[in-house]
């Protein structure tokens, strides 16, 4: 069964894929696997961006979103006409021929993948580019050829198989288990800055140890007195920080709903 595999930490922002989504769709009609995509309001590939943290410490990531052609897909689940159909290489295809426009799908999707097409009636998503797979030129989507950095992969799962067993899904709680998955998902972080008030210098090297939620990490603060906690799930951690010639200091709940950037943190003596 075919599947992608995404590398967030590979992904720059480009919009390569989610424009060439767009090249090959619009005004393009690839009946039976697919008709036209309208000009605006539908992005069956679209990069979403997403910021963590604030002012100085932010930062930025970005997931390319696509059908994920679900093993348990709602949408065949709830279509009452069978207009949506997995061909056998696992790509889920809505029958343009059959669709009625009970947008019954479209509620269905709880991943915001199908669309409604109102002047032809009809639910679209992406296709994997099933049209092009099925000559003999093309072996990968339009979305995987452009990528520059090659963060997007789409193969057989048994040639993916090394990278999926260490990839996650996008809200795997829904159990619908997507054949899109991705590496390098960020979570969430702690940040801080460490300082000495009197001599208005940061301070460097400070030993800093979190602790919360089954985690205990440490790390030391770089050149900039700055330290990072990152790949944290949500919950209530503490902080400790030591250095020479300081006394500790201690911090308690931080929550990790957001990451949190702690600011400025002053060291006393």
């Amino acid at each position: 069964m075919k599947a992608f595999l995404t590398d967030i930490s590979l992904c720059n922002g480009c919009y390569a894929c989610q424009i060439a989504c767009k090249d090959e769709h619009v005004a393009n009609d690839w009946s039976p696997i697919a008709k036209p995509q309208p000009d605006t309001g539908q992005f069956w590939l679209r990069l979403t961006e997403h910021i963590r943290g604030t002012i100085p410490k932010v930062k930025m990531h970005y997931v390319p979103r696509m059908c994920g052609h679900c093993r348990e897909a709602a949408c065949m689940n709830v279509c009452a006409d069978k207009a949506i159909y997995r061909r056998d290489d696992g790509l889920v295809i809505v029958d343009a021929e059959k669709c009625t426009g009970c947008k019954l799908c479209v509620d269905a999707c709880q991943y915001g993948a199908i669309f409604f097409n109102e002047d032809l009636n009809l639910a679209q998503k992406c296709t994997g580019c099933a049209h092009l797979l099925d000559g003999e030129e093309w072996k990968v989507p339009r979305c995987v050829d452009v990528c520059p950095t090659e963060a997007i992969q789409f193969a057989e799962e048994s040639e993916l198989a090394a990278g999926i067993a260490k990839a996650e899904v996008l809200s795997p709680e829904l159990g619908y288990q997507p054949r899109a998955y991705y590496h390098n998902l960020p979570k969430k972080f702690v940040g801080g800055t460490v300082y000495d008030p009197v001599e208005e210098e940061v301070v460097i090297g400070a030993t800093c140890t979190l602790s919360g939620k089954g985690v205990k990490a440490t790390t030391t603060t770089d050149d900039f007195g700055d330290f990072y906690f990152e790949g944290l799930g949500e919950g209530v951690y503490a902080l400790e920080i030591k250095a020479a010639k300081f006394k500790a200091k201690a911090m308690d709940g931080i929550s990790t709903v957001e990451s949190v950037n702690l600011g400025d943190i002053p060291l006393a003596k």
